[in-house]
């Protein structure tokens, strides 16, 4: 049995051009498709006729709701198709019966082609072969040189989540781009296989007023594509999009580093002002967002900055070192000391000619389950895991680090086949400087711990550092007991 094909075909007023629209698909000589229909909210005769056509063939099939647009309409109808592969037809055109065989040939021998394209050859209000040019991703950039009729499989459907709903003009552009910006090709049959009708009054003279808001559409939703092949932002001169650009590149500020073993996920650092929202899943979001992305297998923590006010804008932009900058050195000192922390990939500050922008930090996924504020006194192997805090927090004083957020949900641990192991997180806020065992030790107080917790921790503490442990509990405990319940532990 060949594969299925989905002809999806959303309907909107189309009486005087469905019945001639449906024969032609039905004379397909494919022996396996399916007709997908949904009405857009048609007030005219549209429904009856395609009531007809269902009525009088099994490979029909007619679903309806209210009038939401032609991207819903299309989704809908592959949400209720069933083939392997699907072809957006239009209600008013026609199709060649040659064309599902051959299209379908050409994607069952080629897994690198995504979209299979037919000549086109105008009717109605003008004549003549539609000359589109030869596929180019550089040129799809800056203009729509596909069809919207065009056969492509459903896993890229999927994959790319469909046609967006917010575009309500050129959404097929924004389609394309969407399947075909990280790779694949397009084959276009040299026989004409499509006719598309042009009228006056169609939606595709309509989009051509809605310019702006396709290029801002655009824009969000693809602006690592146009990074890339732009050099910037698609701008409302399309053809002079690179120029302009190149010309404006000064203003526009960015910087990327990323780990010495990691040069080929410098573009996937360097593209995340771009393209992090829509990237992965979000794990936190409050003034900061992070998600965890998964890239070639390997999974990854991203955390995106929030603004800082507009005096510490130009501050990082010139004089002191962004936080993701900071996060990404704090952590390679880290663990070239041997100082728990999740393994740093880079960082991207963004920004422009006087003040930085949004910066990104990335790491690698920590492996240990649980942080600080799991703990409780039924926790397995519980003197052992408070210990092991301690010993971390006496390496990282030992160096002359003391973590100005030192907060339980900071401190990771578990337990596995070497023992307790415990990482630290959030490593943007570090002071730098000598620490006797004496003032380091108040960095424990962060973690607000019970009375009964604070002697095995101590007890980590004091070991590493060969300090007397009753000194440093007396400490301890001297300061967390005259603090109040509310108020947060401070710097020494």
């Amino acid at each position: 049995m060949p594969p299925l094909v989905s002809v999806i075909i959303p309907i909107y007023n189309m009486e005087s051009f469905l019945a001639e629209t449906l024969q032609s698909v039905l004379a397909s000589t494919y022996p396996h498709f399916e007709v997908i229909l949904v009405d857009d909210g048609s007030t005219d005769k549209s429904v009856d006729i395609a009531q007809s056509f269902v009525d009088n063939d099994q490979r029909v099939h007619l679903f309806r709701q209210e009038n939401a647009g032609p991207c819903r309409a299309r989704n809908r109808a592959v949400k209720e198709s069933k083939g392997k592969y699907i072809f957006p037809h239009d209600a008013d055109d026609l199709l060649a019966p040659h064309f599902l065989s051959d299209a379908v040939a050409v994607l069952e021998a080629q897994p690198e082609v995504k979209l299979v394209c037919p000549t086109i050859e105008f009717i109605g209000a003008r004549k003549g072969i539609w000359q589109l040019p030869t596929f180019d991703r550089h040129l799809l950039a800056r203009r729509n040189h596909i069809a919207a009729c065009a056969l492509y499989r459903r896993t890229d459907f999927d994959r790319v989540g469909g046609y967006c709903e917010e575009m309500v003009a050129r959404e097929d552009w924004d389609f394309w781009i969407a399947m075909l910006k990280d790779g694949g090709e397009v084959v276009r049959l040299p026989e004409v296989g499509y006719w598309y009708r042009v009228r006056s009054g169609s939606k595709r003279f309509r989009d051509r007023k809605r310019n702006a808001h396709v290029i801002q559409m655009l824009n969000r939703r693809h602006a690592a594509f146009f990074e890339r092949e732009l050099g910037g932002p698609l701008r409302r001169m399309r053809s002079w999009s690179r120029c302009i650009n190149f010309f404006t590149r000064p203003f526009r500020y960015r910087k990327t580093k990323v780990a010495e073993d990691y040069p080929q996920l410098f573009s996937f650092v360097d593209q995340l002002p771009f393209n992090f929202e829509q990237l992965g899943e979000q794990i936190f979001k409050n003034r900061n967002a992070i998600r965890r992305i998964v890239v070639e297998g390997e999974a990854f923590v991203v955390k995106e900055f929030c603004l800082p006010h507009r005096f510490n804008r130009f501050v990082y932009r010139w004089f002191r070192a962004t936080k993701a900058a900071r996060s990404f050195r704090n952590a390679e000192w880290f663990c070239a000391a041997g100082v728990g922390s999740p393994e740093p990939i880079g960082f991207c500050d963004t920004g422009s000619t006087l003040f930085i922008g949004h910066c990104y930090y990335v790491c690698r996924q920590s492996m240990l389950r649980y942080n600080f504020r799991d703990l409780n006194d039924d926790t397995p192997q519980l003197l052992e895991v408070l210990h092991a805090v301690g010993e971390t927090a006496a390496r990282m004083n030992d160096h002359g680090w003391w973590h100005k957020d030192f907060s339980g949900g900071n401190v990771l641990w578990d337990i596995t086949s070497g023992g307790v192991a415990v990482e630290l997180i959030d490593l943007n806020r570090l002071r730098i400087g000598t620490l006797s065992p004496e003032r380091g030790v108040l960095n424990l107080a962060a973690l607000r711990p019970p009375k009964s917790w604070r002697l095995p921790l101590v007890e980590g503490y004091a070991a590493v550092r060969n300090a007397d442990v009753d000194v440093c509990l007396q400490v301890l405990n001297d300061y967390l007991d005259q603090l109040p319940d509310n108020e947060t532990a401070v710097t020494p």
